[in-house]
């Protein structure tokens, strides 16, 4: 059994919670006075742990520019990513059995010393190691606020404050690369990392005070070797995924080395986590047709997400000729349209206390968007890529709060932090493992289709320039902003009064390739969001609890 060892206003009550398990002890609940800390607490370390990704994004150019490496420019984003996605159903494990607060304030720590360490970083390498620190701790931040969420709100009141929290991360993506670009022109970018500190502070003082500490009277035996054989299958999984097609062929050595010793060390976590008497993901997790149904929605729709998120902008920038800044800012109106549809969505659970009918709308709604998305092309206005924008942004808003929402609701209390963890590891790992496969389809058929669409006089001009040269107009990325369309022109000068033309049939040649590769990307956005809308038709509705357990002491 668990005591919590707070005194007034965070009371310990006892329930019975189901499973098969007989009256177990509530160790993390929230109420009064307190629960008001704890939410204002929730809501800043989400924002603080959003903003961060994206006002470093808008900073990278320089700092890439002073640290040199730019080989390595994608580690300082995929070390983060890896670190935090990989701790995450392991900070939810524990935090159900010792309770929320140390590991907030273990992770706020340490995420503020990787802040501190990587703004004074003096090298690339010493940057990658830092983020990866950051990514610790950013674990700890992405797996705690959504189990405390369920800490303060019965599972009906949760749909309301899950919209809230979600909409989060979507002001913190519309406020992020505005305040990195202004941080990063004034005070330099050390200070991107820096800025992170007051606000930890702030939300480190609120965890101390809000939450309840916790203790275990009985003896636990943690899953130990579960934790080592999940972190040592997913490191080289995401590594192959990151590298092939990139860095590596997908049939090289490598990578099937890679994927091999993935599946070995997965195999013996799954072995481990059969015979484990707490063990980090509960085998009986899969078992549940609402939390299998809720993980598949969950993947489906952070691909689709990151599909549009990570490309959008290239097709700005590359397709309608719009500057760098104007393409950085395309991602605003579907941002505003998330935080409206999280809200609102949250706000229909709670007054309704039914979800599947939303969920089954919502995934439409981010249908018709991604659909859209297929139809655009160097004709399209920027008005009507707003218009898309807008549309999935709701879609997305409305469905993935309520997913939280509904798991939580399937389980008893007692693994709140382990099913939110596993759902909040599946989404990130969707994201992490598309983003470098998507990557890889865009380089391919951008250069297959450059080969097509370039007139024969302009390859035969291109066959006098150097290799090195010629391998730089095969990379989409580095075509596309107005420096680098500089240098190429004045490369064309070379060739004397049909510079010039060559110069603007070269240029028309990248949009349309470019043009057809974002196509075949949002194409696939679009078919992974119709096995959502197929998966959310077969989500089971059960009631959203309003019980005395959760109620105002």
């Amino acid at each position: 059994m668990t005591k919590e060892t707070n005194t007034s206003e965070s009371k310990t009550r006892t329930g019975i919670l189901g499973m098969g398990n007989g009256v177990v002890q509530a160790t993390n609940q929230i109420i009064g006075t307190r629960r008001w800390i704890a939410l204002g607490a929730v809501l800043l370390t989400m924002f603080f742990s959003s903003l961060d990704q994206t006002v470093i994004s808008t900073a990278m150019p320089v700092i890439v520019g002073e640290l040199k490496g730019f080989s390595l420019y994608a580690w300082i984003f995929t070390a983060y990513m890896m670190a935090s996605a990989v701790t995450v159903p392991i900070y939810g494990k524990l935090s159900d059995v010792y309770g929320r607060k140390p590991f907030y304030l273990f992770g706020i720590g340490l995420f503020m010393i990787g802040s501190v360490l990587s703004g004074m970083s003096q090298s690339i390498i010493e940057l990658i190691i830092f983020r990866t620190l950051q990514g610790i701790g950013a674990g700890a931040m992405i797996s705690m606020p959504r189990a405390t969420i369920g800490d303060i709100f019965n599972p009906r009141e949760r749909g309301k404050w899950m919209g809230i929290t979600s909409s989060v991360f979507g002001i913190a993506s519309i406020i992020g690369p505005t305040m990195g670009g202004w941080i990063t022109d004034h005070w330099g970018w050390r200070w991107v990392f820096y800025i992170n500190l007051p606000v930890a502070v702030l939300a480190l003082i609120a965890i101390f005070f809000a939450l309840p500490s916790v203790r275990s009277e009985e003896r636990v035996k943690l899953d130990w070797w579960g934790s080592v054989w999940l972190v040592l299958g997913l490191v080289p999984m995401l590594l192959a995924f990151t590298w092939a097609g990139s860095k590596f062929a997908w049939g090289s050595t490598q990578i099937i080395g890679l994927f091999t010793m993935a599946i070995v060390f997965l195999i013996l976590f799954v072995f481990t986590e059969r015979r484990a008497e707490e063990p980090i993901i509960a085998p009986q997790l899969f078992q549940n047709k609402i939390f299998t149904t809720t993980a598949i929605v969950a993947l489906f729709i952070a691909m689709a997400m990151f599909g549009a998120i990570i490309f959008l902008p290239l097709f700005v920038q590359g397709v309608l000729g719009q500057t760098a800044e104007q393409s950085g800012q395309i991602l605003t109106p579907m941002m505003l349209s998330f935080v409206v549809g999280s809200i609102a969505g949250g706000y229909l659970i709670t007054k309704t206390g039914r979800y599947k009918v939303q969920a089954i709308i919502g995934t439409g709604i981010m249908a018709v968007g991604t659909f859209l998305l297929t139809k655009m092309g160097p004709e399209t206005s920027s008005t009507t890529v707003v218009i898309n924008m807008i549309i999935m942004g709701l879609g997305i808003g409305s469905v993935l709060p309520l997913l939280n929402v509904v798991v939580q609701n399937a389980f008893p209390y007692r693994m709140m932090g382990m099913v939110s963890a596993a759902q909040q590891f599946v989404r990130s790992l969707g994201g992490i493992i598309i983003a470098p496969i998507l990557g890889s389809v865009m380089t391919n058929t951008f250069s297959t289709e450059l080969a097509a669409r370039m007139p024969a006089q302009l390859k035969m001009a291109m066959q006098y320039m150097p290799a090195a040269q010629r391998q730089l107009f095969s990379n989409p990325q580095g075509l596309i902003n107005a420096q680098a369309q500089a240098a190429i022109q004045s490369r064309f000068a070379a060739f004397g009064s049909q510079g010039q033309v060559l110069y603007q049939q070269f240029i028309e040649a990248v949009r349309q390739s470019l043009s057809v590769g974002t196509s075949k990307l949002f194409l696939f956005s679009f078919v992974v969001t119709l096995l959502a809308v197929l998966s959310a038709l077969f989500l089971p509705e059960i009631n959203l609890k309003h019980d005395e357990f959760f109620a105002e002491e």
